[in-house]
């Protein structure tokens, strides 16, 4: 979820709201062909507590994936549950990976943080070194005579 308190009321694309019959008409299936897409794990509707079964708008757009997989492409049942585990568990690596990338840009906006306050702390006092290049002259140094006071 998003944090945010959803009105129980509020109708989504994962809402269980169609009963078998109308499933069936708005995804162009017999009732039959339903029930066993849904024993043979293709399409899991959800179930009231009187083990009815109620598709959500997603369920009938799974429905018609399944039929046109099956009829327009020649893919058995097997194949066509093969499929759709494929496609949901590529569904659930790239929301983890837009998870991690999430991540790891927290993190870099974290270091670069600490690494301005380290660099806010240095003293500025200090004077930075720089490599003074070697020459061949010769410097003689003779100290200052002292004065005697006599």
């Amino acid at each position: 979820m998003d944090g945010r308190r959803r009105n129980p009321y509020e109708l989504t694309e994962e809402t269980p709201v169609y009963v078998i019959s109308v499933a069936a008409q708005l995804s162009g299936l017999h009732p039959q062909t339903l029930r066993q897409y849904d024993r043979l794990g293709l399409v899991s509707p959800d179930r009231t507590a009187g083990r009815g079964r109620r598709y959500s708008a997603r369920d009938i757009e799974l429905l018609r994936q399944v039929q046109a997989l099956s009829q327009d492409e020649g893919i058995n049942l097997a194949g066509i549950k093969r499929i759709i585990e494929l496609e949901n568990q590529v569904a659930a690596l790239q929301s983890r990976v837009a998870e991690l990338q999430a991540a790891v840009e927290g993190a870099a906006a974290a270091m670069q943080q600490r690494e301005a306050a380290v660099h806010a702390s240095y003293r500025r006092d200090l004077v930075p070194y720089q490599e003074v290049q070697q020459t061949s002259a010769l410097v003689v140094w003779r100290p200052k005579r002292q004065q005697s006071s006599d």
